[in-house]
């Protein structure tokens, strides 16, 4: 299927070639249609899918026809983050090149003044964060009785960041008569509530089984303890060699320490998170994309829906603790269907949360056994499945035991190992020439 089979308009289509496109994603081929006939549509698509040209290349063939009066936009765009707002909006830039619309961008971090300057002149499309919404909408800035497409993107997020009661007050604010489209990774049973509640009669489309990860991802995990964490980032960061990487923790304090650590070792890193000012944000994301930074030291505010092509690597420096934030942080790699790899660095701490997530992604980690010392690097693969986890400190080799002849031989031959099996009987990830030399 090309993207002249979808039925958009020709300056749409225009504009789609000369981004260099031609062939929509699945979750485009299913979306568009239905979005066009007007329905309401429930999309369950992983990250990296293509989901936002999903939405918004219909949406501005939808408006083109009108035009939006003062302080009344047309349309609306929920997203959870900045960055994500401001990525929706360079979509709507970038497709409706050859259109009339009018768009705004409402987010914490800018001036309220110049955004409440872009609302008097009317715009069909508004892109917001909730809380900034409400706030102009308290103050009286913008009317929503008008809008006729509403879009919340990344509704699982939105759960997990606590939006959903702003969320239930925004859409109590808009006419009933409307078009609703709900995207989301995971339909957890908040969500689907919201489904029944807001949208009529919905069309459910999906593309992956709700919280998968990509198959062009290659996984891995590497056992160590808390005070030798930076020392395997170091070494991962050596073997692998990785043309650029999100590196994510869990805690905001800890991100500058480890950007540092990094900066010490001469790579090209920096910091995101959420409590940096809006512009030195929206600085760094825009250096990791041109390529001045390589290496983004973040917070999960980057796990999500960040548009970021050909990212080689992903570093989870600590283990998530929601499951479903591994699936959005390692799917940063292995987009459009370019390959990528995923590496995970554990402590014994986090024993729970790594069953939580081989539970939900359905296959076991390959795990590789590093030795922390100074002078040594030597990782040994180990593949078990997620219930023996609890018994692997326990079945560890003797350092000093020697290695089989068999090993030896292959090992002399350039032979790799077998490729593993996951549970499910599948192949895992091969241990061939594509991986680093000290892992051969």
């Amino acid at each position: 299927m090309k993207f002249e089979d979808l039925g958009l308009s020709p300056e749409t289509l225009k504009a789609v070639t000369e981004k260099g496109y031609e062939t929509p994603t699945p979750i485009q081929q299913k979306a568009i249609p239905i979005i066009m006939m007007a329905r309401d549509v429930v999309g369950l698509a992983q990250t990296g899918t293509g989901k936002t040209a999903g939405f918004t290349l219909p949406m501005i063939d939808a408006l083109s026809g009108g035009r939006a009066r003062m302080r009344m936009p047309r349309s609306l765009v929920l997203e959870p983050t900045r960055e994500l707002a401001a990525q929706v909006a360079e979509n709507f830039k970038t497709y409706g090149k050859y259109h009339k619309l009018t768009m705004a961008l409402l987010v914490g971090g800018e001036s309220m003044g110049d955004q409440t300057k872009l609302l008097d002149k009317g715009v069909d499309v508004l892109i917001a964060t909730p809380g900034r919404l409400l706030d102009l909408f308290s103050r009286g800035a913008i009317l929503l009785n008008d809008i006729r497409i509403l879009v919340i993107d990344e509704a699982d997020r939105m759960l997990d960041m606590g939006f959903i009661p702003d969320i239930e007050k925004i859409v109590s604010l808009i006419p009933p008569t409307r078009q609703t489209l709900l995207f989301s990774a995971t339909m957890p049973p908040e969500i689907k509530r919201l489904t029944e509640k807001f949208l009529s009669n919905p069309k459910e489309v999906s593309v992956d089984a709700p919280a998968s990860t990509a198959v062009t991802v290659e996984q891995f995990l590497v056992h160590t303890s808390t005070r030798d964490k930076k020392r395997v980032l170091g070494r991962l960061m050596k073997q692998e060699a990785p043309k650029n990487a999100f590196i994510f923790l869990n805690r905001k304090r800890d991100i500058g320490d480890v950007a540092g650590f990094l900066q010490k070792q001469g790579y090209a890193a920096a910091p995101l998170h959420g409590d940096m000012v809006q512009a030195k944000r929206t600085e760094t994301l825009q250096g990791f994309r041109d390529g001045t930074i390589s290496f983004l030291v973040c917070s999960d505010v980057a796990a999500r829906g960040l548009d970021i092509s050909n990212v080689s690597h992903v570093f989870n420096y600590d283990v998530p603790m929601s499951a479903d934030d591994y699936v959005h942080r390692i799917g940063r790699t292995g987009r459009a269907g370019k390959s990528g790899r995923a590496w995970m660095i554990a402590t014994k701490e986090d024993e729970k949360f790594l069953a939580n997530i081989e539970r939900l992604i359905k296959k076991p980690i390959p795990v590789f056994e590093m030795e922390t010392s100074k002078d040594t690097s030597e990782p040994v693969q180990k593949d078990h499945a997620p219930k023996e986890r609890a018994e692997r400190r326990h079945d560890r080799p003797k350092r000093d035991e020697p290695r089989s002849a068999s090993h030896q031989d292959g090992k002399r031959a350039g032979h790799a190992p077998a490729r593993s099996k996951d549970e499910d009987g599948h192949d895992g990830p091969g241990f061939g020439d594509d991986l680093p030399a000290f892992m051969r």
